[in-house]
Order: structure tokens, then sequence, then C-alpha cells
């Protein structure tokens, strides 16, 4: 199942299932019972927003194992978690903006992504999936200069525009052996295999679940592949950015022009 969130016509925001081009409006709580509401709408009628509003969104750094002929790399021995403000998300076809404050570093990382369905507090590694809503796609940005200068993340990741997630939420999906790519102007950047990850999604939400609660519309990034090539090539205005995950899609983002962040 397709979970969607999108605005109509008229701005108002909905939930609802999307099969093939039509949209099934539902009303009720997005983790709980959830009733339909309404005739079938047409995709192209409405404007996908990002499918989850992100109550918490956590990142993984360095969670995948080196490509071929990368030396000397050096993996954490636990997950390596950092935040991104939640004023960051946008969604499908929406515009990156690249800051005015450091505007010339700007990256883009293609992630899976969980979504917590269920209030997460010491699960298992084994009972973990019952506490997920479903997958979808993030695009992780940040400012490579900012990274330098702060000797930290929180900045440089969660500048406004910087989280694109979307463009649904598949409740029907199995994370193993899934391929992660990105492509800028149609040029391929990553391309990689979920298999390559050093912590999956159950030892994820396990371990996150240790420290914290992770509440209902928690957002888990699991970390991006390696690019293909180097020096990893930054962002300009006019630039498109996709980035796919085997079986949920394509998530596009043009890049405007440099604003005030």
């Amino acid at each position: 199942m397709k979970l969607v969130r999108f605005a109509d016509a008229t701005g108002m925001v909905h939930h609802g299932v999307l099969s093939e081009d039509t949209i099934a409006p539902i009303s009720g709580d997005l983790f709980g019972p959830r009733v339909r509401a309404g005739a079938g709408i047409s995709l192209k009628s409405v404007r996908l927003l990002s499918p989850i509003a992100p109550c918490n969104l956590l990142c993984l750094g360095k969670n995948y194992r080196a490509f071929p002929g990368e030396q000397n790399a050096k993996f954490p021995a636990e997950p390596l978690l950092f935040l991104k403000l939640t004023t960051a998300v946008i969604g499908p076809e929406d515009a990156i903006v690249l800051p005015s404050v450091a505007p010339s570093e700007v990256y883009f990382e293609a992630e899976l992504a969980v979504v917590i369905g269920k209030s997460a507090h010491r699960v298992s590694a084994a009972a973990a999936m019952d506490h997920v809503l479903g997958f979808t796609i993030c695009n992780d940005l940040g400012a490579r200069d900012c990274q330098a200068k702060d000797g930290q993340w929180a900045r440089a990741k969660s500048f406004d525009t910087f989280a694109p997630i979307g463009p649904w939420i598949e409740t029907e999906f199995d994370p193993a052996h899934r391929r992660v790519a990105s492509r800028l102007n149609g040029k391929p950047i990553q391309d990689a295999s979920t298999d390559l990850m050093l912590f999956d999604v159950p030892f994820v939400i396990s371990y996150f679940s240790s420290c914290m609660t992770l509440l209902p519309g928690t957002v888990i990034s699991m970390g991006s592949p390696g690019v293909l090539q180097e020096p990893r090539p930054f962002l300009s205005p006019g630039d498109m950015v996709e980035v796919e995950v085997d079986g949920l899609g394509v998530l596009r983002n043009p890049v405007g022009s440099p604003a005030g962040g």
C-alpha cells in the first residue's frame, strides 16, 4: 500500500492511498484505523507533499561499506546517529534552495528511510519491524564547508529544504537487497545495494529505541552509499537531483538559486 500526503486544488492537506494514478482519500489516524473518505482523485490534479510530517528525523552516518578501491576505510562499531531539523523537510518536486551563507558546497545523498508507526521503547531486533509503518526515500543534503567549519553536522544538514522525503510511504516492503541510487541531471552519482549496510533496519530500530523512545511519525534515514566518482559533485541552480530506491520509486527535486538560510 502506498500512503501519500497531498494538497488539493484549494490547498487543503489530506492523506490517501495511491493506486496507479488515482488517490483514495483516507481519514482517521495515519498510525491506526484508516477509512476511505470520498471519491478517488486523479494524481495529476494534486500536489504531492512529503508523505509524512516527521516528529523527529534521525539519520545514520557511515552506514555503508566502502566501494571496492576505497582504501583505509574506517567504519563505526555502532550506529552513528545525527539529527536533522524537521524544518528541512520538503516533498517531491519541491525546490532545493541553496543557502546564501553557504551555496558553494551543497551535496546530496540517496537514502532508504523507515517510518515508525508504533511507539518503540527498548524493543528487540526481532520485534522491531512490528513498530514500522513503512518505508520511503530521503535525500540527505548537507553543506560540506559548514561541516568542516563547525566540526559537527547539525547546521550543515539542517538548512531549509535539505531533507526531501517521498514520494510515498510503502507499507509492504522488504528493505533487503534493494538498489539505492542517485542521479544529477541524469548522470549516475551513486548506485549500490542495501546489502552493503553495516547495520540493518531491525538492528537500528532496536539500538535507537534502547536510548530514546521512537514515537509514531519518527523517520530514520538509513545512511548513504559512497559516490561512484571523486570529487563528489556539488549542486548549482538549475540542476535536477533524482534519488531512487528499488520498490519505492524516484524522488525528484530541482535546485533553485541561493536564498537566505
